[in-house]
């Protein structure tokens, strides 16, 4: 995998929380006010400058960030961001410095809220038939684990672009990021197999990858939601009649 590929998925998803190995840290690329970052292009963890949130659409860099690093992350093009920042395309970014990472509004239409639109329920499709075995729990966890099969299909949620698929975060073991639209990205962790490649367009319901299982041999994926570049419950974007 490349360093490319990696500084994405460690820019577009948190490493679940390991008390016993990161000494109760949260690992959050994402510019809020955790203490400290997973940095991939050296494969180890970083403290974060002390500041505050920043708004949605926005991305405070960390140590070791890149402009195409963060444009990979964002599935934006390395030009475009720079545009919307007023940076030369191979200028360097300074830790602390907030980029902006979603297209700016067009015309008089006035920016979104903080926190994006609204979730809507049933946008997503489940990717996996099966029970609920973890649920979200804000702060805590970043998706829920569904119970399956090995070797049943995963299938993507909803219609878009990979922009991930590999196994370059040991946490969530084979993995797939999907975005869908500037504010809206799921992953699918715990895989046996990829059936995608970063690039592919997918379809909603179209197979991406097989069931894995956890340390406990039990069968399952990790299914997160990000919306604006933040964790959010999946159970309120996917049909409430179940997986």
């Amino acid at each position: 995998m490349t360093e490319k590929s990696q500084r994405a998925a460690s820019l577009f998803l948190i490493t679940v929380s390991v008390a016993a190995a990161l000494s109760g840290c949260t690992i959050s690329p994402w510019g809020g006010d955790n203490s400290s970052s997973y940095n991939g292009a050296s494969g180890s963890y970083q403290t974060n400058v002390p500041t505050g949130q920043v708004a949605a659409g926005y991305y405070r860099v960390n140590p070791g960030d890149t402009l195409p690093g963060i444009a990979a992350a964002y599935g934006q093009h390395p030009q475009d961001l720079a545009r919307w920042n007023g940076l030369q395309p191979n200028a360097s970014v300074s830790v602390g410095q907030v980029l902006r990472v979603a297209p700016p509004p067009v015309g008089t239409i006035p920016p979104a809220p903080p926190g994006g639109s609204v979730a809507q329920q049933g946008a997503l499709n489940w990717p996996l038939r099966g029970p609920v075995l973890k649920s979200f729990i804000p702060g805590s966890s970043k998706g829920i684990v569904i119970g399956g099969r090995v070797g049943d299909p995963v299938k993507a949620a909803a219609a878009g672009r990979v922009v991930y698929a590999g196994s370059g975060i040991e946490a969530y073991g084979p993995l797939i990021i999907i975005k869908h639209s500037d504010s809206l990205i799921t992953a699918y962790g715990q895989n046996s197999a990829l059936l995608v490649k970063e690039g592919d367009a997918v379809t909603q319901g179209q197979v991406i990858g097989s069931v894995g299982a956890d340390s406990r041999g039990v069968g399952s994926i990790q299914f997160e939601v990000r919306q604006d570049g933040h964790p959010v419950d999946p159970l309120t974007w996917l049909p409430r009649t179940g997986g």
